[in-house]
């Protein structure tokens, strides 16, 4: 049996991983990582939201709407709030003076974002089994060879070059890091990618 790679599109650019690097450390320094109440190994910094609403990156709204098959009936339900993607334009004040806003203006004149993320999964942690509604732009920052995503049955580590990954997170996914320090990737809603 041969394995499909085809929902991991890697993507013709590239940026710089030492830059990336540096801007996530400069974040940490303003922010902490935000995360629904009761969920733990899973963190977010929005580098944007709506504009003018501060609100529109806390609670639920981190995380947004996916759904999942909890248990053994494999029936699946919907959990945390829907969120209206493209509403999330404004680029956070706090964090211009990154390269992370250099990043967002080249990949939003590339693709229709909706709300980009740098988004914390801690060591020896998985996802849950999901789907979520739209494909996922990655950049990977900080990972480990213990880290992969798997969609549908493929695993695949994407790892922290520069590179950018488009993910057909609209099948069932989830992501583990499997190592034993934290895996950072900038992680975007993509609104016009369609996978053949």
């Amino acid at each position: 049996m041969s394995l499909n790679f085809q929902d991991f599109q890697k993507q013709d650019i590239k940026f710089d991983i030492d830059k990336l690097k540096d801007a996530y450390q400069q974040i940490i320094k303003i922010k902490k990582f935000d995360g629904p109440q009761g969920v733990s190994n899973f963190g977010a910094i929005s580098l944007t939201q709506i504009p003018n609403d501060p609100e529109s990156i806390k609670g639920h709204k981190v995380r947004g709407v996916f759904w999942t098959k909890p248990d053994s009936t494999g029936k699946e339900v919907v959990r945390d709030e829907a969120i209206n993607e493209a509403a999330y334009s404004e680029f956070i004040e706090d964090y211009k003076n990154t390269y992370f806003k250099e990043v967002f203006d080249i990949l939003s004149s590339r693709y229709k974002l909706g709300r980009v993320r740098i988004l914390l999964k801690q060591p020896r942690s998985t996802l849950s089994w999901h789907r979520d509604p739209e494909p996922r732009l990655h950049i990977p920052i900080i990972t480990n060879p213990g880290c992969h995503m798997v969609i549908d049955n493929v695993a695949k580590h994407l790892p922290a070059d520069g590179s950018v990954w488009v993910t057909n997170n609209t099948k069932y996914h989830n992501a583990f890091n499997g190592g034993e320090e934290n895996r950072i990737h900038l992680v975007a809603c993509v609104l016009n990618y369609k996978f053949n």
